[in-house]
């Protein structure tokens, strides 16, 4: 059985009237977005993309503005119909549904949070949180007890009978992170969310939205043009350029492994020593050739999940090798100076 909440499979779309001629020629011609746009006056938003999430999972999709980012989120509650291709939410299928289906979807199992909240400007705090549980009928009473609830999450008690005018900007988002809490939804959809934020206040709701999703349980896309943002937060990174994925993986995959130049060119000046763990940059202790100074029974000991900033301080504490154990505390590998001097250029022994 899938754990899998979201499924992407060959999603394409292609904006314009002769989307289906042009697709049909990409496929079959070979053609590129600048073809395509004089040939069928159309425009390649997304091209065959293809990805699943996890239960709990925070997926980030990240590129430079025009990637296809948020077209592809919009994808996902059908916000925009795709050209070809299928997309599977919650083990159905979001393409087959009807009118009132999708409105079910979107009101009890999807949450929206977007760079600009467009919060209700006459309406109070508390009842701008409410207004998803208004449109499903729910009663006063329950409404406000739920936004008291969702306020309280994001640090706002106290804040309810304001109005947003009177809200700072971070303030703002916290309520639309509230408001799209409110209904209690398995997946959050955040289009750039913090973008527009402050350094500062941004770092504030990133660290509050990740405690609020391990707590939760939430299933994220988070999309983002914010390389470190999408490092801090991410379990897995999807980059796209040009509206194809051109990776997918885990940030240390990402920064360690990037898939081409484009990537490559991406992550150059990020720091690896939060991102590369023990695993990657151990020798096996199979493999490993002692020096005749070595004694492997009075090496400090690491968790293979540590990373190579901890790594750096506790090679300073030793002058031997330092040994690398499992989630068993056996011990699987080996790490050296000329290993840690080695992952810190490159990522990888």
């Amino acid at each position: 059985m899938t754990d899998n909440v979201i499924v992407l499979e060959n999603v394409w779309k292609i904006f314009g009237e002769r989307a289906d001629e042009a697709l049909h020629a990409i496929k079959t011609r070979g053609l590129g977005k600048p073809e395509v746009l004089e040939e069928f006056a159309c425009v390649v938003g997304i091209a065959d993309c293809s990805f699943e999430v996890k239960r709990g999972e925070i997926f980030c999709v990240m590129g430079l503005s025009g990637s296809g980012k948020s077209t592809m989120v919009r994808h996902l509650n059908r916000l925009i119909e795709p050209t070809a291709g299928s997309i599977h939410m919650l083990g159905k299928d979001v393409l087959a549904m009807g009118a009132s289906e999708l409105r079910e979807l979107r009101a009890r199992h999807i949450g929206m949070v977007f760079q600009h909240m467009a919060l209700l400007p006459h309406r109070t705090v508390r009842d701008n949180v409410g207004f998803p549980l208004q449109v499903r009928g729910e009663p006063k009473s329950r409404r406000w007890e739920v936004s008291q609830q969702c306020l309280n999450r994001v640090n706002l008690d106290g804040y309810e009978d304001r109005f947003p005018s009177e809200l700072s900007g971070g303030m703002q988002q916290r309520v639309g992170l509230a408001r799209a809490l409110a209904s209690d939804p398995e997946v959050l959809l955040m289009d750039e969310p913090f973008s527009a934020l402050d350094p500062l206040i941004r770092r504030q709701l990133q660290d509050q939205f990740m405690a609020l999703s391990a707590e939760m349980n939430k299933t994220t896309v988070f999309i983002t043009h914010d390389l470190d943002e999408a490092i801090r937060i991410g379990d897995r990174i999807a980059i796209m350029k040009d509206g194809r994925i051109v990776q997918i993986g885990t940030p240390e995959e990402i920064v360690t492994q990037p898939a081409d130049q484009y990537v490559a060119d991406f992550v150059e000046g990020i720091s690896k020593l939060k991102l590369v763990f023990a695993h990657s940059i151990m020798e096996p202790i199979a493999d490993f050739k002692p020096r005749s100074t070595d004694d492997l029974s009075i090496s400090p000991r690491a968790h293979h999940g540590t990373d190579l900033d901890t790594l750096i301080d506790v090679s300073t504490t030793s002058e031997q090798p330092i040994v690398i154990t499992d989630d068993d505390n056996q011990d699987i590998g080996v790490v050296t100076r000329a290993t840690l001097l080695k992952g810190i250029k490159g990522g990888k022994a």
